[in-house]
Order: C-alpha cells, then structure tokens, then sequence
C-alpha cells in the first residue's frame, strides 16, 4: 500500500496532460482525448517523461485516424454478422459491465480525512518529490575527443558556456540530441544508464563534467543545467493523492470481499 501511494506521488510529478479536446474530424467523428489517451496507454510510459511533443502528437493523432478509417472499412465489411465477433462482443460486454460496476464500487468508497493525516504522518519522511535534472550532453566515439571537447569549455561559465556547449553538441555530438544543442530535458534517476545519471546528479546546476563520462554509448560530456526535486512533500500537496490511493486500497478490499462471497455460492470446479 505504501509503495502505491508514494507510486502515485512520483507519477503525478510528471504532469502528463493533453490541452485540445478535440484534434481532427473523420467523415465528422472526433478524434479526441480518449483516442489519443487510448494510444498512449499502450507504449511505455518514458516516451512521455517530458511531456507529448509536437511530432509525437502528430503520430498520435495519425494513429487515431488510421483507426477510425480501419474500424469503419471493417463495419462495412460485415465482420459484425460473423460468429468470431459475437462471441467477442459477448465477452466484451461482460468486461464492460464489470467495468461499470467496479467504477461504481469505487465511487461510494469513502476514506475519513483523520486516516490521511495518519498515513501522512507515518510515511511524511518517505513522500519526497522524486529528484529530478535539467542535462544536456555531447556524445564522442572516444576518449580523447570527449577530453579535447571539455578542455575547449574549461573556464566558460553561465550564458557562455551554455552557448558554447550547444554549438559543439551541434557540430561534434553523435547522440540523436546533438542537432538539438545535446538538450535532453528533465528526467529522473531511473531514465538514464546508471553512469550517466550518478556524473549528472553529481553535478551542481551550471557545471560540466570534469572528465568523460564512459557508458555503453560511448563518452559524454555533461552541462547539468537545472536540478530539484528532494524535497519533502507538505500535508496540502500530498493530502489528495494519500487520498486516492487510500480509496483504492479499500476499493480492492471491497472487491477481494464480494469476490470470496460469491466463490462461497458458486459452483466451480478446478481442471
């Protein structure tokens, strides 16, 4: 229970959120939210640590109609009237209804706000925002060209090293972000190889690595630009989502309990 809730404080610092309600029209059906969220549900959840850029929205988006223009071509085709659909409808109504039904559950769940602020008060040294960088990096094939690169930035500082870092990123990096100044964005401990995030968080804001950073891509060369995260949660900042994963646990145990009372009424028969 415990690594749910402090789960669910670190999955909501990434603030993942779609604006447009609606983000095209097929044959005049929506593609909107649910449709890109649909897509989303089903790739790992690190392509979107920074959010949904332009060019993947746009491959969202693609997707989504595709589907829509392949759903219909398939009504059309009569698949319906098959004997393999209405046996798969069937078992989809089943999963519907017990969609329905456990969304019910859970909403009469009521959790008292004395139970928060005891879970708050257990667990406030464990609720800490999850660590967090800003880094860009240079990637070379070796050693000593990773070594050229930071003899180069030594002494830069501030606005000027930051330009400088891009230019040679652009010019010099073999990693995919070197046409974009070697900019990687926030991310986490977790998202990087172990050598790579250890030389980034190691770093104070504004500072480069010393030496080259050797992982199994080849060597970098890191500027840690921005850090935070580390802090503990206040009571007003975690209280809603203490709330929710308390509601969940006693959601479970509602099911888990109606469960073991039908199994008692039912007659099942292992094979």
């Amino acid at each position: 229970m415990k690594k749910q809730i402090l789960s669910a404080l670190a999955i909501a610092t990434l603030g993942l959120s779609l604006n447009a309600a609606v983000y095209a029209t097929v044959d005049g059906e929506e593609v909107t939210d649910k449709d890109m969220q649909m897509l989303m549900s089903q790739m790992p959840p690190q392509m979107f640590q920074n959010g949904v850029s332009p060019e993947m929205k746009k491959k969202l988006v693609d997707q989504a109609i595709d589907q829509k223009l392949l759903s219909k071509e398939a009504i059309q085709s009569g698949v319906e009237k098959e004997k393999e659909f209405q046996l798969a409808l069937e078992e989809l109504k089943k999963s519907i209804a017990l969609d329905v039904w456990m969304k019910k559950v859970y909403k009469n769940v009521k959790v008292d706000e004395k139970d928060i602020k005891e879970y708050f008060e257990k667990n406030k040294d464990k609720l800490v925002e999850p660590k967090r960088a800003k880094a860009s990096h240079i990637l070379l094939k070796t050693e000593a060209e990773a070594k050229d690169i930071i003899k180069e930035l030594s002494g830069l500082s501030g606005e000027k090293l930051n330009e400088k870092f891009a230019a040679l990123a652009k010019e010099k990096s073999t990693g995919p972000s070197g046409p974009n100044g070697g900019q990687l964005g926030w991310f986490d401990e977790r998202s990087m190889v172990p050598e790579f995030s250890k030389a980034a968080f190691g770093l104070k804001s504004g500072e480069i690595t010393k030496t080259p950073v050797k992982t199994e891509y080849g060597y970098h060369v890191i500027l840690t630009e921005d850090k935070k995260g580390g802090n503990n949660i206040t009571y007003e900042d975690a209280k809603a989502r203490i709330e929710n994963g308390l509601r969940m646990e006693k959601f479970q145990e509602t099911v888990s309990k109606k469960a073991q009372e039908l199994r008692k009424k039912a007659n099942i028969v292992l094979k």
